[in-house]
């Protein structure tokens, strides 16, 4: 009667250590496709000199300023010839959002400024798709972003 306890004991581990194998090849497989997109990816910043400076809030109350310093990052080394190429558009887009922000409160806020970084992402990639350059920025990054009350 012992025998019947460890073969079930044996046929147990066997039967676990066949269903663990494709996990764990499976993961190294994950890991080695990770490798290979990190070694293959590609960044390139690209800074919006000078920086941004703007009134901000509401009209009547006490003046408000944003300063801001603005980088973009793009993920191909063709996005900055398109990047340069539009800068004054882009500059200007970026004026317009800074200046149409009343609520000051929420600039100084993470939620805020993620909130503006999205929406400067989303204004920046529509010009350069506007102008059909074939390009996109992967993020808008604040190198320094201040909040005068």
């Amino acid at each position: 009667m012992t025998r019947q306890p460890k073969s079930v004991l044996t046929l147990l581990f066997l039967l676990f250590a066949t269903i663990s194998l494709p996990a764990v090849s499976q993961e190294e497989e994950n890991a080695d496709e990770d490798v290979a997109e990190e070694e293959n990816s590609f960044t390139d910043y690209i800074s919006m000199d000078p920086p941004f400076v703007t009134h901000v809030g509401t009209p009547g109350n006490k003046p408000t300023y944003l300063k801001a310093a603005v980088s973009l990052r793009a993920n191909s080394a063709s996005a900055r010839p398109a990047v340069d190429a539009h800068m004054p558009r882009l500059r200007h887009e970026l004026v317009m959002l800074f200046g149409e922000q009343t609520d000051t409160d929420r600039l100084t806020s993470m939620e805020g400024q993620e909130a503006l970084r999205e929406e400067a992402k989303q204004r920046i990639n529509a010009v350069l798709e506007e102008q059909q350059t074939g390009e996109s920025i992967a993020g808008v990054l604040f190198t320094e972003f201040v909040v005068q009350k």
